[in-house]
């Protein structure tokens, strides 16, 4: 870690999963099983400020893969990156050295939750938002769409205040299409749960 450059990222982060209603783990912080036992879903980052070191992250987007067998916090999760086709070199380098966890700080857990790295790899990776819905595209891998859970007076409906690694404020949402065609994978979660986050993240150190 000592020769781990300083990092930062600042952005949204959509997330869909299997789970049938909102993802337990946001507030039992992964003690708690996912609603259907384990857990399979897909991310995208939208990175609007960022760096890695000296090189510059700021408008490139990540899309993930998750698939994690019972609670979250049990780890044995297995994993998959695609980073932006636009990132330089050193731009993707650092991308995967923070996806994978290698990078420490806030995705440092990664590194010990994940104990298959499925692979990481440059792709079309667009993260799109239109009104209060947000899309992502990756390439034929991930196709999937989020929109906030309405609440009483017409606002989204925010689980605030939580200790969740994502970040403090998890908007509640739900996927109007969420399908995964990558490893071997062919997953359906349309009009399953989702979340939105605000996510401002570092390291190495926390």
């Amino acid at each position: 870690m000592s020769n781990t450059p300083p990092w930062a990222i600042k952005g949204e982060l959509i997330l869909n999963c299997n789970c049938t209603v909102f993802c337990p783990c946001v507030i039992s912080l992964g003690q708690h099983p996912p609603t259907e036992g384990d857990c399979a879903g897909w991310a995208g980052i939208r990175i609007d400020t960022g760096h890695y070191g000296d090189e510059d992250l700021s408008g490139l987007n990540v899309g993930l893969l998750l698939e994690i067998p019972g609670r979250m916090a049990r780890g044995n999760w297995k994993a998959a990156a695609y980073i932006d086709e636009r990132a330089s070199e050193a731009a993707y380098d650092g991308l995967v050295a923070i996806m994978t966890g290698a990078a420490g700080g806030t995705t440092g857990l990664f590194k010990m939750l994940v104990s298959e790295f499925l692979g990481a790899e440059r792709a079309p990776v667009v993260f799109e938002t239109e009104g209060n819905e947000r899309r992502l595209m990756v390439g034929r891998a991930i196709k999937g769409s989020v929109k906030p859970v309405q609440g009483a007076d017409g606002g989204d409906v925010v689980v605030t205040n939580t200790q969740y690694w994502m970040g403090p404020d998890i908007t509640v949402a739900q996927a109007s299409q969420g399908r995964v065609r990558a490893y071997g994978r062919v997953w359906d979660f349309d009009g399953r749960s989702a979340e939105i986050c605000q996510i401002d993240w570092k390291g190495p150190g926390r």
